[in-house]
């Protein structure tokens, strides 16, 4: 009997709300209801008080009946929310903060997703991943196009690409941890500890290469170019236009009259005469970094045992400058310090290396192997002569894994970027939280690494100098109500078929606000691409700023 008049309730209820819906919907399409005949109004109105004593004699029946179990949810319903005993948020694993709510950097995450689409469109690359960070916590991470074109592979997080001359900076963490250990003297020659590199003399005078100097591109060492009048006038004209842009005309004729006195003399006039197409030709970015990747060194398929035996690929060769008066880019530098490091620690270098990756729980982070199967590698590409993509060809990084040999993820990067800012602040914070846990690095060893050093070049952003192993700008504001120039460092890379570039943006501390704060504070960005000569560093000091204005709010 339940079931029947439950049956009937539900069916009446039905009915009932199906012709209160047509009514309404009549209600909007006639001026008013149609008549209907004596017979219809007697039967709906017989209809209407059986059904209404049915629900009340089942309403009876159901309030005896024992209580029935809570209907499904509806799976396409809006959730409820329940109240929780603890509104503290489910911890995660150890070493991954909780993300802040992804809602509060919505504007910051939809705008420099555009921005990286835009980048990606205009330089046709066919993938790129970004990674952010604020105040320690990844807060986004994405991957835009293809890791892999033949197969379809979509890029993601855990995608793992080349990360070039980023591997810079982490070959100056192994430096730091021998020098605050007491291990490696900085500035005595490179003869003390790797004696197979031949010492050096520049214009007939005895010279000495140092650690410190190899760190900051200073020691004259050669990079991928081996012709040194080539360098020397590619330095020269460089020069020449960056005074054009700060003397006065009167000065500028002045100098181009009397011209210097030091040994690049004539390479000022001969940069001076050049032709018109070819002055523009080396002023240009795209042809700079054409040059670099047309030196058959950048292509080395030859596999080397260790970084003595690389060695071999430079040692011989002249210094191209004084160390210490001009910089020079070099990676080959790098290949010596790496040298440096097995001497000083008595591992060998990618053991020294690989314990420093699982310190800073950076395990998606190894050198590159052709070998080994690495899950998640991208494939590398670049555009040929017909401008058309094709595969890069087959390298061998084994003699710059120092300077330019390392695979990651944006999310190692990440970690690493933050391992570095927490090391950078964490003295300030020491008098307010006693309890902080020290940095990888002591602050006055990252405050060496960030300080610029003079006769030094940032090519990726000309405010800025080369320190150690990063490039750094400085906080700076000329005029009121106008541009301010916000401190940060960085590095980028340029591989075959990869661009890269970490960049970390520390907050503007204060010692009002500080104890309400722990570190590290600050905004964090790592991009890696599977294209080369692909500019990155503008890019993700966009994203900064981005994220960093939606955390100030």
């Amino acid at each position: 009997m339940q079931r029947v008049l439950s049956a009937a309730t539900a069916r009446a209820a039905a009915l009932g709300a199906r012709a209160w819906v047509c009514g309404r919907r009549g209600a909007h399409q006639q001026a008013g209801p149609a008549p209907l005949g004596r017979g219809w109004v007697g039967a709906g109105l017989g209809l209407g008080l059986g059904l209404a004593l049915g629900a009340k004699l089942a309403g009876e029946l159901r309030g005896a009946a024992p209580a029935q179990a809570p209907a499904a949810a509806d799976p396409e319903a809006a959730p409820q929310a329940e109240p929780s005993p603890d509104p503290s948020p489910v911890p995660g694993p150890p070493h991954t903060p909780a993300p802040p709510p992804a809602g509060r950097f919505a504007r910051a995450i939809e705008s420099s997703r555009d921005l990286l689409h835009r980048i990606k469109d205009e330089v046709g690359a066919p993938g790129i991943v970004v990674g952010v960070s604020v105040d320690g916590r990844e807060v986004w991470s994405e991957g835009l196009g293809y890791a892999d074109i033949e197969n379809r592979v979509p890029c993601k997080p855990e995608t793992v690409m080349r990360i070039a001359s980023i591997s810079k900076s982490l070959t100056m963490v192994a430096l730091a941890k021998l020098w605050e250990a007491g291990k490696l003297d900085l500035d005595v020659p490179v003869q003390h500890y790797v004696p197979e590199f031949p010492e050096k003399e520049y214009e007939g005078e005895k010279v000495s290469v140092t650690t410190r100097l190899l760190i900051s591109h200073l020691s004259g060492i050669r990079h991928y170019e081996k012709d040194m009048k080539k360098v020397k006038e590619e330095k020269a004209y460089k020069a020449l236009i960056m005074m054009r842009g700060t003397l006065a005309p009167d000065q500028e004729k002045e100098f181009k009259e009397k011209g210097g006195k030091s040994n690049e003399k004539d390479d000022f006039v001969k940069a001076k005469t050049e032709p018109d197409n070819e002055a523009k030709c080396r002023n240009s970015k795209p042809g700079k970094k054409k040059n670099d990747f047309e030196q058959g060194e950048l292509y080395l398929k030859e596999k080397f045992e260790n970084s003595i035996e690389s060695l071999r690929l430079f040692k011989n060769d002249p210094l191209f400058f004084k160390p210490g008066s001009q910089f020079l880019y070099s990676t080959f530098g790098y290949t010596l310090l790496a040298a440096i490091v097995e001497r000083a620690s008595g591992y060998k270098y990618l053991d020294y290396m690989q314990k420093i990756f699982h310190d800073l729980d950076m395990l998606t982070t190894v050198q590159e192997e052709n070998e080994p199967v690495i899950y998640n590698r991208a494939r590398f590409y670049v555009y040929n002569k017909k401008k058309r993509l094709v595969n890069t060809p087959y390298v061998d990084n084994s003699y710059k894994w120092a300077g330019g040999g390392f695979l990651s993820t944006v999310g190692d990067l990440l970690k690493f970027g933050n391992a570095m800012l927490y090391s950078y602040q964490v003295g300030l914070f020491k008098n307010s939280h006693e309890n902080l846990l020290p940095g990888y690095l002591q602050p006055e060893t990252m405050v060496m690494m960030w300080t610029p050093v003079p006769n030094t070049e940032m090519s990726w952003d000309k405010d800025g100098k080369y320190a150690m192993a990063w490039g750094v700008v400085e906080k700076k504001q000329t005029h009121g109500s106008c541009r301010k120039q916000r401190h940060y460092a960085s590095h980028t890379g340029g591989a075959v078929g990869a661009s890269s570039v970490l960049l970390v943006l520390p907050e503007e501390l204060d010692a009002e606000t500080i104890n309400d704060k722990v570190p590290p504070r600050g905004v964090i960005v790592s991009i890696i691409c599977n294209m080369q000569s692909v500019g990155l560093n503008s890019t993700a000091l966009k994203i900064a700023l981005e994220f960093d204005k939606d955390r100030s709010n």
